[in-house]
């Protein structure tokens, strides 16, 4: 169907962009919150049904038990860290953090554009962004953490702020610490922070689209579906969160000319329950254990 080829190659610049745009108009008149809020529904509902009209993986639409514990993590980690430092310190809070961002502190070159500036605000945060992420896969201490993300079995937009509140902690400090360090303005800060929210929907999609060029420079869905691979060959591949500048600086970058596999996660054991995946960081050779001697303790926990 045409109307389905205009979508698929489409969908992604045309959603981006006006998320983009909308955030752009709330910064102008002063209301970044609000803005940042509708674009944030308005790309959430269109992809909700986008995954049901044109969905990338019709085997992905079925339900796999974790709705309320995605739901969960998305409060948890998103709602709580992201939104305490960066959208209610940063944007609602933002005299807390002023002092660190202002003019005449670091190195930042203020002189230039905004645009300019959130563009390499982006840039320099994404390095800090993808070595926390690359640590998440190659160090065990982190890997416990981030292995909470990479345990669902599908991809959808439900499922993209499904990250242990540790692990997003850990993330958001490195990257907003150097722009703070660097003397970047917070409103570079807020632009990065609405460019991660939004791209980050994004990626986790399951929505059938077409890419080209743009996968060359952003983090889009047909790579990160690479990403949660359990062949670790494509797996461990394609660490940036917003663009892919880094990978293709360390020689991460996967994309080959196949689909990516439907059958994703990860190979350990991960309990079910929510308040057991809070702990699987710090119990995670307890819970392997009653999964191995498949104890009728707690038949709950799996």
């Amino acid at each position: 169907m045409a109307i389905k080829s205009i979508l698929r190659w489409g969908s992604w610049p045309f959603l981006f962009g006006c998320c983009l745009a909308l955030f752009a108009y709330g910064m102008h008149i002063g209301q970044p919150i609000l803005y940042f809020n509708l674009a944030y529904v308005f790309l959430a509902l269109t992809l909700f049904f986008l995954e049901r009209f044109m969905p990338h993986e019709r085997e992905w639409l079925g339900a796999d038990g974790q709705l309320w514990q995605d739901l969960a993590h998305t409060l948890s980690s998103k709602g709580l860290v992201q939104g305490l430092l960066i959208f209610g310190g940063v944007i609602g809070l933002s005299a807390f953090l002023t002092p660190a961002a202002e003019a005449g502190r670091g190195i930042w070159p203020r002189e230039w554009p905004m645009a300019a500036q959130v563009i390499l605000g982006v840039v320099s945060a994404e390095f800090m962004l993808y070595l926390a992420h690359r640590m998440g896969h190659r160090w065990p201490p982190m890997w416990a953490f981030h292995a909470i993300h990479h345990s669902v079995k599908r991809l959808w937009i439900v499922n993209t702020g499904r990250f242990h509140f540790i692990d997003s902690l850990i993330s958001i400090v490195m990257a907003l610490g150097l722009l703070l360090v660097l003397g970047a303005p917070m409103e570079v800060v807020k632009w990065l922070s609405a460019v991660t929210a939004f791209i980050g929907m994004l990626t986790h999609c399951n929505v059938d689209m077409k890419f080209g060029p743009i996968s060359w420079f952003f983090n889009t869905p047909e790579l990160h579906r690479w990403h949660h691979s359990k062949d670790l060959r494509e797996g461990d591949k394609n660490f940036g969160e917003n663009i892919m500048l880094w990978d293709w600086v360390f020689r991460s970058y996967f994309n080959e000319d196949r689909r990516p596999p439907v059958d994703i996660g990860i190979k350990q054991a991960m309990p079910v329950a929510f308040r057991h995946q809070l702990m699987y960081p710090f119990r995670r050779n307890y819970y392997h254990g009653l999964r191995d001697k498949r104890t009728e303790k707690d038949p709950h926990i799996f």
